[in-house]
């Protein structure tokens, strides 16, 4: 297969400065910190019409996950697992995807989001509104992780 590129189009800033420091999932803490989604220059006329969802789809670039591994046995269980049946972040390509809150822009290309779980700098490659008609599936099943599953905090509604 051929090489892909791809171009970040700004990064993340949280409160957590290396992997290790970050939380399993971004619904983890409570109360959830603020974090910015800092779009360069370059990309911020793609933000017009952003205002007005709740919710946005984040995908970026874990550029400091450890080496990738197809079989592990995660932390909080007793059987190995292949990566693809995880949310691991050491992936072959380490793509991390995080429905967040959205709080509007602190600064133009500035936005303010909750719900992250990554090292700050970490490079954002796209922005998508989440739009619950298309993205939610209500009825999908949790599989392996259903006895680990993250409980929504009271209150929250992403």
């Amino acid at each position: 297969m051929a090489a892909l590129a791809v171009t970040p189009i700004g990064h993340l800033e949280t409160p957590w400065s290396t992997p290790g420091d970050c939380p399993r999932n971004g619904r983890q803490p409570d109360p959830a910190p603020e974090c910015r989604a800092v779009v360069v220059p370059a990309f911020r006329d793609g933000l017009l019409g952003l205002e007005g969802f709740s919710h946005l789809i984040l995908l970026y670039w874990m550029h400091r996950a450890p080496t990738p591994a197809l079989r592990f046995t995660p932390p909080f269980d007793r059987e190995e697992r292949g990566i693809f049946a995880t949310r691991a972040p050491f992936r072959p390509n380490p793509v991390a995807l995080s429905v967040v809150r959205f709080h509007g822009f602190a600064a133009p290309g500035v936005l303010r989001v909750t719900n992250l779980d990554c090292a700050s700098g970490t490079p954002l490659l796209d922005i998508k509104p989440y739009l619950p008609t298309t993205d939610a599936e209500p009825e999908a099943s949790l599989g392996w992780l259903a006895p680990h599953a993250t409980p929504r905090v009271k209150g929250s509604a992403g």
